[in-house]
């Protein structure tokens, strides 16, 4: 008997993996846009809850949500022809979210903040205990090359981690002709965003990206490229996350009560941080450039602890204490570290050093302080 075509067998194998550890019964959603990879995802999952129910042992339950961004024409409509085809797959719940794009650091970025925090939403409604994104190997790439353009460091590099919380990223060792060869051999009509394209000079970056670039180093250096950016994402991560956790492990130890007054949310009674260390385990895995960290939260850090640690793993650590301070992962650029860094090791009394979303870093009593920016009085300065 002829099996199914190579790149649907390949589709519903990664997600097969991708869902191994979810328990009996568990609803793992798919955003769809219907473009051919959230498609070829929707369609793949769909046939595995399926196949969960027909063979057992353990019953996994599939549904979709479909984010409207609501940023062209005819979007509603786009997203309730979505929803339908996914219905037509057999997945259940189908749930259309209409999101406001209006938060901070350019259109790409707040389409992307709004997404995220509507398929957290939508999970957590429905108790999803995984929602798949279609990112393929080519989307890590353009990640990847867009990192070294911005001159990003090792996390940015190391591109859209395969998990990170409830979302799953099933498709990363796959290629972009996969998905479009998988909804083709499936009968299925992906829809095709105009502005994926890249041909025109105001198309959005990645597109443009994906369109030019890429084509252009795989014309110029040789085929490969894309998989040598994955393969590079992947080194990468691995040692962000080692050096993440060292950063974690400084900042508990660094962490001193805050000053009455810093925190401009917090009554002056509080007396302290947060019970876990700034940007606990998940900021520091790079949640930041996805999401904002929650205004007003103060941070104080012992600077004699800070000293002691070794250069990377303090400046890393240092990032992630303004992100937990409220400044935006995204605009959070290694001059603004460094400069948080001169307050440790060129201590001269100067003034407090500003950061992106309001917040203000200073240097008082053999404590670095951030925070919502404020006026620092003369008093409180080390001399």
């Amino acid at each position: 008997m002829t099996g199914p075509d190579r790149r649907v067998a390949d589709v519903r194998r990664a997600v097969t993996g991708a869902v191994a550890d979810l328990p009996d019964g568990a609803l793992v959603l798919v955003a769809c846009s219907g473009g051919p990879d959230s498609l070829a995802l929707a369609a793949a999952t769909a046939f595995v809850a399926d196949r969960s129910v027909r063979r057992g042992p353990r019953v996994l339950r599939a549904g979709a949500v479909v984010v409207d961004h609501a940023l062209q024409p005819g979007s509603a409509d786009v997203a309730a022809g979505t929803a339908a085809v996914c219905r037509t797959l057999g997945l259940d719940p189908v749930v259309v979210e209409r999101v406001v794009v209006d938060a901070p650091g350019g259109p790409e970025a707040a389409a992307r903040h709004a997404r995220y925090a509507a398929l957290d939403a939508v999970a957590g409604r429905t108790g999803a205990a995984a929602v798949l994104l279609g990112h393929t190997l080519d989307d890590q790439a353009e990640t990847v090359l867009l990192g070294l353009a911005r001159g990003s460091g090792a996390r940015s590099l190391a591109g859209m981690p395969p998990a990170r919380g409830v979302l799953r990223r099933p498709l990363l060792g796959l290629r972009r002709t996969d998905t479009v060869g998988a909804c083709a051999a499936l009968g299925l009509e992906p829809w095709h965003d105009p502005t994926n394209a890249g041909t025109a000079d105001d198309a959005p970056l990645r597109s443009r990206v994906r369109d030019r670039v890429l084509p252009l180093l795989e014309r110029e250096l040789g085929p490969g490229v894309a998989q040598a950016l994955a393969r590079t994402a992947d080194q990468l991560r691995e040692d962000a996350d080692t050096l993440d956790g060292l950063a974690a492990t400084l900042l508990t130890a660094a962490a001193t009560p805050t000053p009455a007054g810093v925190d401009g949310e917090a009554s002056a009674g509080d007396g302290g941080i947060a019970a876990s260390p700034p940007g606990g385990g998940r900021m520091l895995e790079g949640v930041a450039r996805e999401r904002t960290a929650d205004p007003g939260t103060a941070v104080a850090l012992d600077v004699g602890v800070l000293l002691g640690a070794d250069v990377a793993v303090r400046r890393r650590a240092l990032r992630a204490a303004a992100v937990q301070a409220g400044c935006p992962g995204g605009t959070l650029n290694r001059g603004h570290v460094l400069a948080l860094d001169a307050l440790l090791t060129d201590w001269h009394g100067q003034g407090p050093v500003p950061l992106p979303g309001g917040v203000a870093a200073s240097r008082a009593c053999g404590r670095l302080l951030l925070g919502p920016a404020q006026p620092v009085h003369d008093e409180r300065q080390e001399r």
